[in-house]
């Protein structure tokens, strides 16, 4: 979703709570001496992910970011890799000690700018020339550059960076003597956005805009003032400009939709906004010719969904308009090169990406279907460059393992990379199959299941009910390290895309606007009912989880039914109050989600929160939370937990430390054990495994 309180006798770890250890039981907890046939704990050591896969401008080679958990340092190594189209062949391009990632390719080809810690200090914006294989230092930062983009005649690269600021001061404290030990200083904050998920509390300062030459020296700043500027960067065709988006609004903080698309002349330093629109401009690609300039946007309806829809203008920001309007669907990326306009958006739980027309009614979607690196659930999503030629390269799809690099040429689609073929060879996994819902309104529910490795016809088998965030957001049939750990303790998985879920079309996501999370549950019970009905599921033996907005769904769905044996909250938002005013979205929650600040709603927040329900809770209920999560803070799960324990509802908390919102901020060993205090809480309440006991 979006997306500290008293310390408590019964607040405990994730890796203490796991009743199994999540490494090495197999799936009842006993230490097995031969190897595991199904997924484990351990297994997500050893996983490899590509992302981020940079085709070079000839469509010859593509540069892409491997990460890897690693079992010796708990945590994801991420190098560099290079293949060659034709031949499949991978070489290392950057590895060894440090983090190496956001590989750009020069417009020649002959050069690769990426970001690297090798030097064992801050992040440092490094280039290899591709012939001799030599690397060079360009230029040395506090935080890492974002927005990496080479001039066109590659003499320059242009991106983003956090200058420092000052921060507001409130007096002194009073001179300290030599050799004394004294305690941190105090903190005044004055932002109203003060913290922010995965980031932890906001340094004072600024992101700006920077040039540097591709040879190294000192860097030029070119963007200054109050507010951040940056977004997405892009150079003139004739190198003159750069363009890019920021909220350059006097009440920037309060306007969370409220980017503009500016040009920036890079001799005189000139700005000039290019779109002036109440709603968010951003992601500009220009054009070969220069002429032209396709970005993204909406016009600010107040609403808690909008989808984002495809523009053209000319250079000077004149003659905007919209293309493709017919098509009913967001989306979320561009690329403009030689072959022409190519965008990415979800669609009927897959992220497709497409050729644009200027002057045609619908996108001509390419045959790939991009593939989400969030491994840990099965989000749709991934990453994709176009070359000059129009070979695209991208994430790859698959319910059974993690993503791997893809290509679509002219010839076809191809896998180029097999990165987990021999980690998860003689692995039985689970299977993923499509589930028939449909609404009494006609209204069709997507859904799935991940049916339990082993799994035989005919059989009705404990089933768990995991629902996704967002709620803006879409699952759809890839790879779930959950859902696989799930699987192999016995449990199928359904899954689906509820009203509000993206993909479907605007008003598909509107279904939810301004009732959720209420008008969810029926749609989930007919997911659930479908699941009986189609004779997967054991009716006896259901239970129910979801992270942040499925976390919300959880508290909620417990407060309407007892007909699951447990729960578990990962994440949830319980309190729309304390949620609107402590999460990192201030400006977002309250006005456009629940319509209003919350001393002029107050029955609208209380209907809509969980806490409205907990009379009626009796479902045992484990709840989650990351001890870092801005996002939908710590204290929401902490809410629930203290109400479940006040109305007599079993309960558990478990937080994971230094851990944000997002799953893969954990490390590999804290999501194993994670799952695992999951899986465990369940088995507890397993009919079939009380009667084995």
């Amino acid at each position: 979703m979006f997306a500290r309180s008293l310390a408590l006798k019964t607040l405990i770890t994730a890796s203490a709570l796991a009743l199994t250890s999540p490494l090495a039981a197999d799936d009842h907890g006993k230490k097995e001496a031969g190897p595991q046939k199904h997924f484990t704990g351990a297994d997500i050591f050893g996983l490899s992910v590509a992302a981020d896969p940079q085709i070079s401008p000839d469509g010859n080679k593509i540069a892409y970011v491997r990460r890897t958990n690693d079992i010796m340092t708990d945590k994801a190594v991420s190098s560099i890799w290079l293949i060659d189209v034709a031949t499949g062949e991978e070489t290392p391009l950057v590895t060894g000690a440090g983090t190496h990632v956001s590989p750009r390719w020069s417009p020649d080809g002959d050069r690769l700018a990426y970001i690297s810690t090798e030097s064992g200090g801050g992040p440092e914006l490094h280039v290899r020339w591709m012939d001799s294989g030599e690397s060079a230092n360009i230029t040395a930062l506090a935080e890492g550059p974002g927005g990496i983009q080479w001039s066109p005649d590659g003499t320059q690269i242009a991106y983003t960076a956090r200058v420092p600021g000052k921060g507001l001061t409130l007096g002194a404290a009073p001179a300290k003597p030599e050799g004394a030990e004294w305690g941190k200083p105090v903190q005044v904050i004055d932002r109203l956005v003060y913290r922010r998920d995965g980031g932890s509390y906001v340094k004072p300062g600024t992101t700006q805009l920077f040039v540097v030459s591709a040879i190294g020296g000192a860097p030029r700043q070119l963007t200054f003032g109050e507010y951040s500027n940056g977004g997405a960067v892009e150079w003139s065709p004739d190198g003159s400009k750069l363009y890019f988006s920021a909220n350059r609004r006097e009440d920037w903080e309060l306007q969370i939709y409220g980017s503009e698309i500016y040009a920036l002349d890079i001799a005189s330093g000139d700005i000039t906004a290019l779109t002036r629109r109440d709603g968010p401009d951003g992601a500009p690609q220009v054009s070969p010719d220069g002429s032209q300039i396709a970005y993204l946007g909406f016009d600010d309806q107040g609403n808690a969904f909008d989808q984002t829809n495809l523009y053209v203008m000319n250079a000077d920001g004149s003659g905007s308009r919209q293309l493709v309007p017919s098509f009913d669907r967001g989306f979320d990326g561009l690329e403009w090169t030689d072959a022409g306009l190519f965008a990415s958006y979800e669609d009927d739980g897959e992220h497709r990406v497409a050729k644009i027309s200027l002057n045609a009614n619908a996108p001509s979607p390419l045959e790939a279907r991009v593939g989400s690196g969030y491994y840990a659930l099965p989000y749709t999503g991934g990453q994709w460059s176009v070359s000059g030629n129009g070979t695209l390269a991208f994430t790859t799809q698959s319910s059974v393992a993690p993503p791997d690099v893809g290509v679509q040429t002219r010839r076809g689609i191809r896998t180029l990379t097999s990165l987990n073929a021999v980690s998860l060879a003689g692995k039985e996994m689970g299977e993923t199959r499509e589930l028939s819902v449909t609404m009494e309104d006609g209204t069709v529910i997507p859904a799935w299941i991940m049916l339990p490795p082993g799994y035989q016809e005919g059989d009705t088998v404990p089933t768990i009910l995991e629902m996704h965030g967002g709620p803006y957001a879409a699952y759809g049939p890839e790879f779930s390290v959950d859902y696989q750990l799930y699987g192999a303790a016995g449990y199928a998985v359904v899954f689906s895309n509820p009203g509000g879920s993206t993909g479907y079309g605007e008003e598909f996501a509107d279904r939810i606007e301004d009732n959720y999370p209420i008008s969810n549950v029926p749609e989930l019970m007919a997911v659930v009912d479908a699941a009986i009905a189609q004779g997967f599921s054991d009716e006896e033996n259901l239970f129910v989880t979801g992270g942040s907005g499925g976390g919300i769904l959880t508290a909620y769905v417990v407060g309407k039914t007892d007909r699951f044996k447990a729960a578990a909250a990962h994440k949830p938002v319980i309190n729309w109050v304390s949620q609107g005013l402590m999460s990192d979205l201030p400006t977002l929650i309250p006005r456009y989600w629940l319509g209003g600040l919350p001393w002029e709603k107050p029955e609208e927040y209380w209907e809509r929160g969980p806490l409205s329900n907990m009379a009626n809770v009796t479902t045992p209920t484990l709840v989650l939370v990351g001890a870092d999560d801005y996002r939908t803070p710590r204290s929401e799960a902490e809410q629930f937990y203290a109400a479940l324990k006040l109305v007599g509802v079993d309960t558990a908390l478990v937080v994971t430390p230094d851990s944000s919102h997002n799953n893969l901020s954990q490390s590999p060993s804290q999501q194993a054990a994670r799952t695992a205090s999951v899986i465990a809480w369940f088995d507890k309440y397993r009919a079939d495994k009380q009667a084995e006991e």
